[in-house]
């Protein structure tokens, strides 16, 4: 039986991940699977060797605090790839863990295949990574068709596979008014999936939902969250005694929601692009310390941190970051939208206008699957 270490470095990734391989067990059924992953993946059947928190850290102060225990985590992860002695080494997006863990193996044995899915951003920042990811990795799957570019001119094998997120999904019927209620507006609140960035977002959300209340009565705020981080939201929410908000972590029932939603509020990520191919109008927002933003400030080079205002050289959808970040501002810009169906429109069709350009045909996460099965 072939073997495959599939290899997140936080939620996201573990949910690309579990697209991709709820699909490849539909075509190959000898394979058996290990992770370092999430509840996506734990859904599926595959174990993951720890628990995914462990190494999720944002910014780059935090992860000098930890450096000592993220190069722990690395070695583990290393010594736990070798002991299984996969087929394949299947890295997902968080490159900063998952690239360094696939050198190390390569260096190791390279005869393990390792394919890696979600390319490095090599579009916003440290170009030069390309030169040496070609050192170890055999191939990568591409969400977007713009980066093939940054890959050929170094002769890395490479495949643009789509992005899972912007498939058509089934949707199956559930009444979301059992859940939240009868006539109310939904806005649905996307806070992070790592527990740094909802410390900090969660009261400035939490004081914008104070400022909406004092204007709207008739909404409700529901915020995504993972199953592992709902009990801290709840913490918050508790405390703030706001009583018009809800908590989902059922991925199912956050689609739906999501759809019925008359805006959505997300910290900036890939949550962006399913609101966006969801056809609900949206800001983002983002917020690190001081030092980290410094840091990041200096490095990248695009002018967006939404990847819908990149491809279209416009900011479609508001950015507020860092100082802009704030409940006030949050206010303003989601009020004025609720407040101009025609600005509403105006940034749906052109959000699809966009998203059409960097869709695929077909299944996203089946070709990503039939990819990975070939190096079988």
């Amino acid at each position: 039986m072939k073997k495959i270490f599939i290899l997140t470095g936080e939620a996201s990734g573990d949910k690309l991940a579990s697209k991709v391989i709820s699909d490849l067990k539909k075509i190959n059924k000898n394979i058996e699977y290990l992770s370092v992953g999430g509840e996506n993946l734990q859904s599926l059947g595959v174990k993951s060797i720890y628990n995914l928190k462990e190494i999720t850290y944002l910014g780059f102060t935090n992860v000098i605090l930890n450096l000592f225990k993220i190069n722990k985590k690395i070695k583990e992860t290393v010594k736990a790839i070798i002991d299984y002695n996969p087929d394949i080494l299947f890295t997902v997006d968080s490159p900063d863990f998952t690239l360094r863990v696939a050198e190390k193996v390569k260096k190791i044995n390279p005869k393990i295949k390792t394919v890696h899915y979600v390319a490095p951003q090599v579009w916003v920042w440290r170009e030069g990574r390309v030169k040496k990811i070609k050192n170890f990795i055999d191939h990568i799957l591409l969400l977007f068709n713009f980066e093939k570019k940054y890959f050929e001119k170094e002769n890395i094998s490479c495949e643009f596979v789509g992005h899972p997120l912007l498939q058509n999904k089934e949707r199956s019927k559930i009444d979301i008014n059992q859940i939240i209620g009868k006539n109310k507006a939904l806005i649905s609140i996307f806070a992070g999936s790592r527990k740094s960035e909802i410390t900090i977002l969660m009261p400035i959300l939490l004081g914008f939902i104070k400022l909406m209340n004092a204007k709207y009565t008739d909404m409700t705020y529901v915020f995504h969250s993972t199953k592992q981080y709902s009990q801290l939201m709840q913490s918050f929410i508790s405390e703030s005694s706001i009583p018009n908000c809800e908590i989902v972590s059922d991925d199912k029932i956050k689609s739906h929601i999501l759809q019925k939603s008359v805006f959505a509020v997300a910290k900036s990520g890939t949550v962006s692009l399913e609101i966006s191919n969801a056809k609900i109008p949206s800001i983002i927002l983002y917020k690190m310390g001081f030092i980290n933003f410094l840091i990041v400030k200096s490095l990248v080079k695009t002018k967006y941190a939404n990847i819908v205002n990149f491809a279209a050289n416009e900011e479609i959808i508001p950015e507020l970051l860092q100082s802009n970040c704030n409940s006030k501002n949050i206010f303003k810009h989601v009020s004025n939208f609720l407040e101009d169906p025609k600005k509403i429109k105006e940034q749906v069709n052109k959000v699809q206008n966009i998203l059409n350009t960097l869709k695929i045909k077909g299944s996203s996460s089946e070709l990503a699957s039939l990819s990975l099965n070939k190096f079988l």
